[in-house]
């Protein structure tokens, strides 16, 4: 089996087949890693495409603007408003399809106006091993999927990217706010708002891995396992907080944090 620095090398290799590349950017650990080896090997003919919309938290927004700035990447920002696609807020069970379609049909649109000859996106090894309709989208589209072709799994990419000195190396694992309702749940901006502010709140309090699941009006907080304690600690205030911004009950999930919860 190939090391991470061997995947690393097919990696690059594999962007300079492709000659230019517009990547679609969240500012998170995968997409992060992917656009500065893409930009080492490409240069400007590399392009970093992040979709601004309400489920999408101005802090990542933020943070993209500042990383491609840092690395003197064009970064170009569009709007893809979920929101606006039809049947997207009843929340069905092929959301992420539906999602994905719209982005990288836009991606698509300004990889063309720019002379951008392939779009790639972040998916890893982990990823195929949960419920992800988005990728069915990505096939159907033709989007380039690098670090899932190289075998790339997300701890390896932590590894690369604390190597290649990317503050992201260990941060915090993402996913949009939709994914915070339960399928069939109406998805609207003041719910997306809530768990936006709910979130930050326990980031800003120092939690590294935080979900906030929205139930009708009851939040349902995921932690880190090792921050369990720390959350009942701070659970008055926390549940104070939450309530301000109208959710009725405050929850705490004991089995912690864990990716595609609400699959089931």
């Amino acid at each position: 089996m190939d090391t991470a620095h061997e995947k690393q090398e097919k990696l690059k290799e594999y962007f300079k087949s492709m000659g230019s590349v517009a990547v679609a950017f969240s500012a998170g650990v995968d997409s992060t890693y992917m656009l500065k080896v893409a930009h080492d090997v490409l240069g400007d003919n590399v392009i970093a495409v992040t979709a601004s919309s309400c489920s999408f938290p101005k802090r990542e927004l933020d943070e993209a603007k500042r990383f491609c700035e840092k690395e003197g990447i064009r970064h170009i920002v569009c709007t893809s408003e979920e929101l606006d696609i039809d049947g997207f807020r009843n929340n069905p069970k092929n959301r992420c399809y539906l999602c994905k379609t719209e982005l990288f049909t836009k991606i698509k649109q300004i990889a063309a106006e720019n002379s951008i000859a392939c779009i790639a996106e972040g998916s890893n090894m982990d990823d195929n091993g949960d419920y992800r309709p988005g990728l069915t989208a990505v096939k159907e589209l033709g989007i380039y999927s690098p670090l899932r072709h190289v075998g790339l799994y997300k701890d390896e990419i932590r590894q690369l990217s604390k190597e290649l000195g990317l503050n992201t190396w260990n941060k915090q694992s993402f996913a949009c706010l939709s994914s915070r309702f339960v399928y069939g749940e109406q998805i609207n901006e003041e719910k997306l708002g809530m768990v936006d502010k709910a979130e930050q709140r326990l980031l800003d309090l120092g939690f590294r891995q935080v979900r906030v699941r929205i139930h009708g009006k009851s939040a349902r907080i995921e932690v880190g396992k090792d921050e369990l304690i720390k959350l009942f600690e701070n659970a008055e205030s926390i549940a104070e907080y939450l309530k301000s911004l109208g959710f009725d009950y405050v929850t705490a999930d004991l089995e912690g944090y864990r990716t595609g919860s609400m699959n089931k």
